[in-house]
């Protein structure tokens, strides 16, 4: 096939895309990515992009086409600019650079915004190719769950505009079984919905993986570490909490790796609260260096704000802790909580209770080594069983290749 995807997010970006675009590409497909300047998390250009923009333009062999957009920066009005100007470089850059490039079908990968569905949904027009929708944020409801629009009349409209997007889609994929009831409520055809969650990635944690010479041994103590984005969904408040409520215990210690919008507040926090040597924030680092850091892991911490939507989501960090074989710390609700718990591969309290991760830290870091093995093996066989790569790999191609065959008859339809 030959594939469209559109991502707001790409290479040199750390997202689970780039790892689908490879395997897309192992597997004999053609792909083609219409996606922005590399900015994200900290909200600056890549120093390395623009230095040589030139060596971004291919990944794997597939060609990377990029669109112009202003980079996120901070604060709330050059986010929502960030958002509005991939939608309309997208929509007036794309068809000009991809004019002669044949398509069989369009991949939407949505982590947020779901603007990025505008550009896509032109651009199935155009080329008269299905649109595929992989949903791994809710809107409108994650707008209001982080308090970043407060108005039912607005939210009203993005649930319009979401309602649009849909519904030029020919599948809708959600990454939560909980998704599937919000997306329907968008979307006038229930039968074009699908359940696609994110994959576990293989994470390799042998005995040859060196802990990162970024943080120092701590073999005589307990160490919980939090790996990805740190946002406002992730509840780091909480977290701080809890490093807070043990911070006259010398045997546990924190390790933040990643960075984020409120990665300076975090920074901040810590020296306010007297925490340096409690809680270690090593920055950000690529994907492949996660295991060195996970092999300090006495336990991976997951964490999500408390709201009904966020009950929904399975943060995609969890296949990846579940792969390593590491016990899990929960600090969510809903799903992500009954997948840890399901799992036999760790402790989870509610969301928000920052108490409650400080009372469940010291339960797990006195259970007996053989006992958190246990746990650690009991998650990685569930990933293995319930999120594993290859097969979620085949489900997707045969999900694209039904959104093919759907809009062929469809197209043949409308022409009798």
């Amino acid at each position: 096939m030959r594939i469209l995807v559109v991502s707001q997010y790409f290479w040199p970006e750390n997202f689970r895309v780039n790892d689908l675009v490879k395997e897309w590409l192992q597997r004999g497909h053609q792909v083609t990515v219409l996606t922005s300047i590399p900015n994200y998390p900290a909200g600056k250009v890549f120093d390395a992009f623009k230095a040589q923009p030139s060596a971004f333009a291919t990944y794997e062999g597939a060609e990377v086409i990029r669109v112009p957009m202003l980079a996120r920066g901070n604060g709330g009005i050059r986010l929502v600019l960030n958002y509005l100007s991939f939608v309309v470089s997208g929509s007036v850059f794309g068809p000009w650079r991809l004019r002669g490039k044949p398509v069989d079908v369009i991949f939407v990968f949505e982590p947020s915004p779901v603007t990025v569905g505008l550009p896509a949904v032109w651009l199935g027009k155009i080329k008269k190719a299905p649109v595929v929708f992989w949903a791994l944020d809710l809107w409108p409801e994650t707008l209001a769950a982080m308090g970043v629009v407060r108005s039912p009349r607005v939210l009203g409209w993005v649930g319009h505009l979401v309602s649009y997007i849909y519904n030029r889609c020919t599948l809708v994929l959600g990454q939560s079984k909980s998704f599937l009831g919000s997306i329907a409520s968008y979307c006038d055809d229930k039968a074009n919905i699908r359940y696609f969650p994110s994959w576990a990635e293989d994470v390799y944690m042998g005995d040859s993986v060196r802990p990162a010479p970024e943080v120092h041994e701590f073999a005589d103590g307990f160490t919980v570490v939090f790996a990805g984005n740190i946002g406002e969904a992730q509840d780091m408040p909480a977290v701080l909490d809890a490093a807070e409520r043990l911070k006259d215990n010398v045997h546990v210690r924190w390790v933040i790796v990643g960075d984020g919008r409120k990665s300076d507040w975090l920074q901040a926090e810590v020296a306010r609260r007297g925490l340096d040597k409690q809680v270690l924030l090593p920055g950000r680092f690529p994907v492949e260096r996660m295991p060195s850091f996970y092999a300090h892991a006495d336990a991976l911490l997951v964490s999500l704000k408390r709201d009904p939507v966020f009950s929904m989501t399975i943060p995609g960090k969890v296949q990846s802790y579940l792969m390593a074989g590491i016990p899990l710390l929960g600090m969510l609700d809903g799903e992500g909580a009954a997948v840890i718990r399901d799992a036999q591969a760790g402790l989870a309290c509610e969301a928000g209770d920052g108490a409650g991760l400080a009372q469940a830290v010291p339960v797990m870091a006195a259970m007996p080594r053989e006992e958190r093995q246990r746990m650690g093996l009991n998650g990685r066989r569930y990933a293995q069983q319930e999120f594993d790569r290859a097969q979620l790999m085949d489900r997707l191609e045969a999900l694209l290749a039904e959104a093919v065959t759907t809009f062929k008859a469809k197209a043949r339809k409308i022409r009798r």
